[in-house]
């Protein structure tokens, strides 16, 4: 990097199509650190400049449930190709979704609730912005957990978007998760109450919401018909189920704010 504060190791955390994580140090804190480096180079330019704003946006937020983005730059790498570099806060004990794999028997409600408010902690943070952040692909593989506290952070912030306008447009995301309205391009910040709802059905039910369907056209058609998922009927506390109803209420009006969430008496 180019202040030669962050040390770069060897150890890779994990590696997709255009991104690539590695265990970093950082010199000046004395502390283990994410380095995140994202290929843009195949990207138009306008896209390449829309994600550098939105580094710079994730840069600015300071919260205790989110996954932290210390510093960002751009340069070429070895091939001469385009990439955006940024230092996350690294989280050692895996995601949620890996905390649910590992546990046996049901998760105990004190630790859902606990889960549960940290979360929409995070996402009050984010949803009261000036212009508001959409998460849009909050899942269990996208929060973390600090396995000495308990933390809970959202993280892969990736396809957050700065809502500019009343409504976004542009479908991305994972069926599962996805609110029908998702899928009409014109949605606000309640597409991410929806998917905490499906959250909340996942850790409770550990199976992913609409495993009964076998492809994702399956999945958008219940979506946008109002059929909610099977797993629902696998609930057996009445006031989880309420509750998890209350988040994946067909239309977003009716769906609660995450402030709204917190105080709800389930919490």
């Amino acid at each position: 990097d180019p202040t030669s504060r962050f040390e770069r190791y060897a150890e890779s955390l994990g590696k997709g199509a255009y991104k690539e994580v590695f265990k970093a140090f950082d010199t000046e804190e004395g502390v283990e650190v994410a380095w995140n480096q994202l290929r843009i180079d195949h990207l138009v330019k306008r896209d390449a400049a829309r994600i550098v704003k939105e580094i710079e946006i994730l840069q600015s937020l300071r919260n205790d449930n989110i996954i932290n983005l210390y510093h960002s730059w751009t340069a070429k790498d070895k091939d001469g190709r385009d990439k955006v570099f940024f230092i996350t806060e690294l989280m050692t004990s895996g995601t949620l979704k890996s905390y649910i794999r590992k546990t046996k028997g049901v998760v105990k409600p004190k630790v859902l609730k606990s889960w549960c408010r940290q979360i929409l902690s995070g996402l009050h943070y984010l949803h009261t912005r000036d212009p508001p952040i959409i998460h849009r692909d909050l899942k269990c593989e996208n929060v973390f957990i600090n396995g000495n506290n308990g933390q809970a952070k959202i993280g892969d912030l990736g396809l957050a978007i700065v809502k500019e306008r009343d409504h976004v447009s542009s479908v991305l995301g994972t069926p599962e998760f996805m609110a029908p309205e998702l899928y009409d391009e014109k949605y606000d910040e309640k597409v991410d109450i929806y998917a905490f709802g499906m959250m909340v059905l996942e850790i409770v039910t550990k199976e992913y919401p609409y495993s009964e369907c076998h492809n994702q056209a399956q999945i958008y058609k219940k979506v946008t018909s109002g059929i909610r998922p099977l797993a629902l009927n696998k609930v057996p506390d009445d006031d989880v189920r309420f509750f998890i109803e209350t988040c994946i209420q067909f239309d977003p009006r009716y769906r609660p704010t995450a402030l709204q969430l917190l105080r709800h008496p389930f919490l």
